[in-house]
Order: structure tokens, then C-alpha cells, then sequence
């Protein structure tokens, strides 16, 4: 007698398998369970009742119902408590291969020192985990760090405990974070403004503009009058902007100071206490100009 297969699936509206029956036309309840684990029996639906009727199973041998598979789908039978608890056990993998396979993503490192090369911020990050990969943004003409960076990670949680620190990279405080397109829908929007302390009167707009201009792309300049010895710089590219925060950069042979543009008005009076009419009137200046009033920095 030719081998014979049965089909035999977990759930009727699942795709079945084949399973091979023995010389005798009989099927061992272990070739099931070979391929359905915890499997004790099978089941059919009768074509002419519509009712699910069970397989005779003797001493591990299931037979064929009138001696005949036939073309039908043959349902596994488990234990009821055997049963729940696989489902348990699946539901519990579920979770753990969803947790295990989360896709880590670039982060972005802020506040590179200049000198930092890509192999000192794989040397530092892979004291966390394997580091994918490292890139360093740098200048298309100049070749020269823009204070910027990238770094990917294997593992998620390596990247979950590296977001929740700050970093000292070659001497100097960095962050680490998603990118603004991948960060949380409630988290805002870093500023790409930034504000230029100590500025000299002989300073213009078109000066700032051709400083900053080798960091990134600038879309504006603002220098308040009458001169108050600070600017606003604009770039198109809020990374680049939040790259230069903390530095004191050299224009035109004077030393300025780099923060962040942030509305911080009850700062006003502290860094401008003789502006006329006070940090009221300064504050309205503000927000009439649309332009964001910088933290303090000692």
C-alpha cells in the first residue's frame, strides 16, 4: 500500500500539514505530536451533520473514520489545561520576541568637542554595547567637525540607557538623543536660533552670516537696535544650531558666546539691567520681533 498523508491543522481556518500515515492506512498520535507538541487526538467535521466528531484513537493509533481519511481537515486536539497553558507560554513569547527584536534607531550625539574623531566616539560608546555605527557631520568644503554626531546601537536597551544620560566626551558634557523626526509627538521642537553674546559694534549682519555660514546653512541674521552686544543667528538645520550651544567662537578677532534662544524673560533685568525702560519694554522688543530671549549662562 502507497504511503497515504493526512492533513492535519491546529484550527480549521488555518493552512493544514501533511502528515504520513502508516503501511496499515493507520496514523501514530505521535507523528501529530511530532509536529504538534501536546497534541492527544484529532477531530473532523462531518460533511453531512456539520458536527465535529472525534478520531478513534487506541493504544497511540488513530484510524480512519469508515476506514477512509478521505480529503478532509483534521483538527489536533489538546489537554484543556494543556492547552491554556501553551497559549500562556505563546502569549509570553510574543511579548519577549516583540521586546527582543524593537529596532534601535541613530541617535544624534550634541556638543562634540571640534577635535573629537569617529573612532573616539566608538571608543567611548562601546563601553555601553556594540556600537553599529559612528559618523561624524563635518563640513563638505573644510572637512572640519560641525560639533555633531551620530551613533547606532545593536541592542535597544543599550540605547534606552544611553538617552537617559549625559555623556563627557573629550572633556566636554555631550547629550544623546532620538532625532526630532523619531522623538515622541509631545516632545518639542529643538530651536535651530541660536544667540551670539559679546558682540561688537562693528559687527554686521552679513559678517555673522559669513561666520556661520561654514557650520550650516543660515536662513537668517538678527542684530537688535540700538546695539545691545548680542545677535540671533537662524539655520535651516536645528542639529547644527543646538552643535554650536556652549561654544566661544572668534568673529572678526572677538570672542563670542553661544547659547541657546530660549524665552527666559524673568532673565531680562539680570543680563540687562540698564536697558531703558527695563526688561518689560526689553521683553516686548521680544516678542514683537518674534525672536526668543536666550537662558542665562554665568
Amino acid at each position: 500500500m502507497s504511503e497515504l498523508y493526512i492533513r492535519v491543522a491546529e484550527d480549521e481556518s488555518e493552512e493544514p500539514m501533511e502528515i504520513p500515515s502508516e503501511d496499515d492506512g493507520t496514523v501514530l498520535l505521535s507523528s501529530v505530536a511530532a509536529q504538534f507538541p501536546g497534541a492527544c487526538g484529532l477531530r473532523y467535521r462531518n460533511p453531512e451533520s456539520q458536527c465535529m466528531r472525534g478520531v478513534r484513537l487506541v493504544e497511540g493509533v488513530l484510524h480512519a473514520p469508515e476506514n477512509d481519511w478521505g480529503n478532509l481537515v483534521y483538527v489536533v486536539n489538546y489537554p484543556k489545561d494543556n492547552k491554556r497553558k501553551m497559549e500562556e507560554i505563546d502569549a509570553a513569547s510574543a511579548v519577549k520576541v516583540k521586546r527582543g527584536f524593537q529596532k534601535t534607531s541613530d541617535l544624534i550625539v550634541l556638543g562634540l568637542p571640534w577635535k573629537t574623531t569617529e573612532q573616539d566616539l566608538k571608543d567611548y560608546f562601546s563601553t555601553f554595547g556594540e556600537v553599529i555605527m559612528v559618523q561624524i557631520k563635518r563640513d563638505a568644503k573644510t572637512g572640519n567637525s560641525k560639533g555633531f554626531g551620530f551613533v547606532r546601537f545593536t541592542d535597544y536597551e543599550t540605547q534606552t540607557k544611553v538617552i537617559a544620560q549625559r555623556h563627557m566626551i573629550d572633556g566636554r558634557w555631550c547629550d544623546c538623543k532620538l532625532p526630532n523626526s523619531k522623538a515622541c509627538p509631545d516632545e518639542p521642537m529643538r530651536s535651530r536660533k541660536i544667540f551670539v553674546g559679546r558682540c561688537t559694534e562693528d559687527m554686521t549682519t552679513d559678517d555673522l552670516r559669513q561666520y556661520f555660514m561654514q557650520y550650516g546653512e543660515v536662513t537668517d541674521v538678527f542684530i537688535p537696535k540700538p546695539f545691545r552686544a548680542f545677535a540671533f543667528v537662524t539655520f535651516a538645520d536645528d542639529q547644527v544650531a543646538q552643535a554650536l550651544c556652549g561654544e566661544d567662537l572668534i568673529v572678526k578677532g572677538v570672542s563670542v558666546h553661544i547659547s541657546n534662544a530660549e524665552p527666559k524673560h524673568n532673565n531680562i533685568r539680570q543680563l540687562f539691567p540698564n536697558f531703558p525702560g527695563g526688561s518689560a519694554s526689553l521683553a516686548a522688543m521680544f516678542d514683537r520681533s518674534q525672536y526668543q530671549f536666550p537662558s542665562f549662562h554665568a
